[in-house]
């Protein structure tokens, strides 16, 4: 593409869009918040699909178990929303990380994605929101190095540049090697760290209960689900909850600049030891440094209790 249409692509999009999730929905309880989101604004997305991406924590017992449990949150979510029309858009994903930088792994979300991405183009790209290991999106570029130019990439990964070890986050610490060949690919590419950026977007039960509870079948699941979480490990203390993976859809619907301000970066080159290397001659990317906690809380409650 021309470097006038790749800056253009760095923007937020006018009007609506069509749009890929890949999400590891069980791993926390924020994935099915940003479900709910996005299916709540059907003036901005035309959703394509929802791909489960692979983790690997205390929730799992392998980034397959992950990714499988994932999947079946995603369907979760749709039948609280009355969402069945999507069930045959959700794609099972990677069952484990990239091998090394060259070799992508099979999966329906990978080989869904290539394919999906020769229907577009620089001028209409397709839009892949990201909230989990890249692994899925990744492997779906080194299928089809055309991805670079019909798509754009929103990813939630990695930390604030001012913190020192930027890889040193879940969703790129899972996929080193992914997280590399989407920095290095060329793919427009907007990068919202999590550390230092996102954690400001921390909520509350009194908050969830005051806006969400009892309002619709998933405003009640997403508020319960949250504080049952929290109580695992805060019961009988004061606790907030950050809701990390909004701000990715936030990012779409940010008119006015109200709810985030971004700016444009050398991309960086994220490294195994979990730090990162600059180089001031690399391509630029949009990056993410400031969220506004309220705006973006007000406009997820509006969209959320509407349901």
């Amino acid at each position: 593409m021309t470097q006038e249409q790749y800056f253009k692509n760095l923007n937020r999009p006018e009007g609506k869009i069509d749009i890929i999730l890949d999400t590891d929905t069980y791993n926390e309880i924020d994935d099915q918040f940003a479900i709910a989101y996005m299916l709540g604004r059907p003036d901005k997305f035309n959703v394509k699909g929802i791909c489960a991406a692979p983790f690997f924590n205390e929730k799992s017992t392998s980034p397959e178990d992950g990714m499988e449990k994932s999947y079946n949150e995603i369907l979760k979510v749709l039948d609280l929303m009355g969402r069945h029309d999507l069930d045959g858009l959700v794609f099972r994903g990677s069952r484990t990380y990239l091998p090394d930088e060259k070799t992508p792994v099979e999966s329906p979300a990978a080989d869904y994605m290539a394919s999906l991405a020769n229907e577009y183009t620089p001028e209409n790209p397709l839009y892949i929101l990201g909230i989990g290991a890249i692994t899925n999106v990744v492997s779906a570029i080194l299928k089809n190095p055309n991805m670079t130019e019909n798509c754009v990439v929103v990813w939630l990964g990695g930390s604030s540049f001012d913190m020192p070890r930027f890889a040193n986050e879940f969703n790129m610490v899972q996929d080193i090697a992914a997280a590399r060949v989407l920095c290095n690919c060329r793919v427009p590419l907007v990068l919202i760290p999590a550390w230092g950026v996102t954690d400001h977007l921390t909520t509350t039960k009194y908050e969830l209960e005051h806006w969400l509870l009892n309002k619709n079948k998933i405003c009640t699941y997403l508020c319960e689900n949250t504080v049952k979480e929290a109580q695992t490990y805060a019961s009988g203390k004061p606790w907030s909850r950050v809701i990390w993976d909004i701000a990715g859809v936030s990012w779409f619907v940010n008119e006015g600049n109200s709810m985030m301000q971004d700016r444009l970066v050398h991309s960086p080159v994220p490294q195994y030891d979990m730090y990162a290397s600059k180089d001031e001659r690399r391509h630029l990317i949009k990056y993410v440094w400031h969220v506004n906690r309220d705006k973006i809380f007000e406009d997820l409650f509006n969209t959320l209790y509407k349901l």
